[in-house]
This record gives structure tokens, sequence and C-alpha cells, in this order.
């Protein structure tokens, strides 16, 4: 009864975290054209945070002696790379395609896993990077010559790529007798990515009027600290927190293919609110790049395999407890 119960509480957290990451396109790229820089977006998502999150970094403060590595690595790659190369790369194309052009990040993965570490994959997590990337061919319409802005596209293709560090970091995190605790790390990740992003992104340059005013949502305004203070405490703080709790309650697995929705939820957010309509070749590639992220997350490993076998959502052995999933790292 309490197992049952524990589950559905943990797919709960898990739609509420998917639901909180997809929204943060849709409020953030109005302040972008409203003219915020795309990197200032960054430090103020991260620096608010951060500053909401200094209670638990304190909680956490051993962690910073004890595995430095590990916090300078996630505030680099999991916060400060991904939300920046996000942010950039929709301020040149629709939101809905940056997201899936992210969810690269398990299939290249899977390729460090397979060829960097020497460790055999699943078929099933195969097919899975297979079908995700013809999908991801049908939503940025290779047959028309790259429609996309290339360098909104190769943005986006960092972002996956720094998602892999992220994934890489989850299952360092959970290693050793005294695995690294995942609020703690979230709290310093976001603090020291905050400062990384001070130093990059100058906000003293920050044209700070923009704040004061209003951005506009297809058509309708919006005041601008309403739509930071959604970046801030609904699409970071609580997307992460509960993020963490419902691995904390499913695995990492399961709470991985429950963040496909993330997806979905942005692109769907974006159609409604932001007028960026998708063709239908666009919305049918969508559908197979989330088909094949969901088949990739939920495989599960060949029992015959001398070592653990990866998996699509995370590395294997990715202990509970560490975010696993793409959403908990991303934008």
């Amino acid at each position: 009864m309490h197992a049952s119960q524990g589950r559905s509480a943990g797919l709960g957290l898990a739609l509420v975290s998917a639901l909180a990451f997809g929204g943060s396109g849709v409020a953030a790229k109005p302040l972008i054209q409203a003219g915020l820089d795309p990197l200032h977006v960054v430090w103020l998502r991260a620096a608010g945070a951060a500053l909401v999150l200094l209670p638990v970094a304190w909680r956490h403060r051993a962690l910073v002696t004890r595995r430095p590595a590990l916090l300078a690595g996630f505030g680099l790659l999991a916060v400060a790379g991904v939300q920046a190369c996000y942010f950039a790369a929709i301020s040149r194309i629709p939101v809905g395609v940056a997201l899936l052009v992210e969810y690269l990040g398990p299939a290249l993965l899977l390729g460090w896993v397979r060829f960097v570490q020497r460790r055999p994959v699943s078929r099933a997590a195969a097919v899975g990077v297979v079908l995700a990337v013809a999908g991801l061919a049908c939503v940025v319409e290779v047959w028309s010559g790259m429609s996309f802005d290339a360098l909104g596209l190769l943005l986006a293709l960092g972002a996956a790529c720094c998602q892999v560090g992220y994934f890489v970091l989850s299952d360092h995190g959970s290693d050793g007798e005294e695995p690294a605790d995942p609020f703690g790390v979230i709290a310093y990740g976001l603090l020291l990515g905050a400062l990384v992003l001070t130093a990059v992104a100058r906000p003293w340059r920050m044209e700070w009027s923009v704040l004061a005013g209003s951005a506009g949502m297809n058509g309708t305004d919006v005041p601008a600290a309403l739509l930071l203070g959604w970046v801030v405490l609904v699409a970071t703080v609580a997307a992460y927190l509960t993020g963490v709790l419902a691995v904390r309650r499913l695995s990492p697995q399961v709470a991985g293919v429950v963040a496909c929705l993330e997806a979905v939820i942005a692109t769907v957010l974006a159609w409604v609110l932001l007028g960026e309509h998708l063709s239908a070749p666009q919305i049918l590639g969508g559908a197979v790049v989330l088909a094949g992220a969901f088949i990739a997350q939920s495989s599960t490993p060949r029992k015959a395999a001398a070592e653990p076998v990866a998996q699509g959502g995370a590395a294997a052995g990715t202990g509970e407890g560490v975010p696993a999933s793409p959403s908990a790292a991303r934008p």
C-alpha cells in the first residue's frame, strides 16, 4: 500500500517537474525578445535560484572540500553550459525545436559509454537512439536545406553535449561510501554556475530597465518581473527539487521516461502562448524523437553482460537520490 502511494507521489512529482522545466523557454523567450541578452537571462535564472537555495548550500557546505571536482563540473556543464546554450538557441529557433535537438543528449551519452568507456549498450537503447535521430531530421526539415538558423541548431546541440557531462557527473556523484547529497549538488551547482556566468555575461551591462516593463507574449503584454519570477522560482528551483524527489521515489529510468513529456509540454506551450506553429512533418518528427527517447530510457540491461549496460536516460549505475533525467539539468 505504502509502496503504491510512494510510486504515485513520485509520478506526480515527475510530472510537476516536467511541466515546470517545459515552461522555462516559454517564459524566457519574451524577455529575450524584449531586449535582454540570452546570457543575461541565464545569469538571472541561475543567480536568482542560487540565492533562494543559499540555506541548502550552507547546510551541505562539507561538499565543498569533499567533492570539489563534482561541484565544479556540475556548475560549469549542468548549469552554465546547458542553460546558456539553450537560451541562446531559443533566441534564434523555436522553443520546441531547441528542446527536441537537446534530446540528442541520451544518444550522445550512449556514444560516450560505448566508445569512450567501452561498455556495452542494449539493443533497445540503440534502436531508440536511431529513432530519435530520424525524428530530429524531420523536426529540422533536412530536405529543405536546414530551413532553421544553423547557429541556433548548433547552440541546441551544444546544450545536448553539456547534458552528457551532466549524466556522467550524476553517475560519479552517486558513487563512494558517502554519495553526494543531490540537493547540495544542485545548490552549489547553481551557485558556481552563477559565478561563472557573472564573468561571462557581465550583468552590469544588462538592460535592467527591461525588468521594470513588460514583455510581449503572442500579442499580450506580461510584466517582465512576473516572467522572471516564473523562470527562477518555478522553472528552476521548483523544477530541480521536484525532479530530485521524483527520482528518490521512482527509479532514475522511470523518472527519465516521464521527463520526456517536457518536450511535449514545451512545444504545446510555445504553440499556445508564443504562436510558434510547427508543420505536420515536424510534429510527426517530434513524436518519433519522444518515442525513441522513451525506448532508449526504458530499455533494460542484458543479464548476460559482464559490465553494467548503459541505458538511454542515464549512465548505468546511477544511484537513487541523484537526478538522472534530462530535464533535471536543463532549462
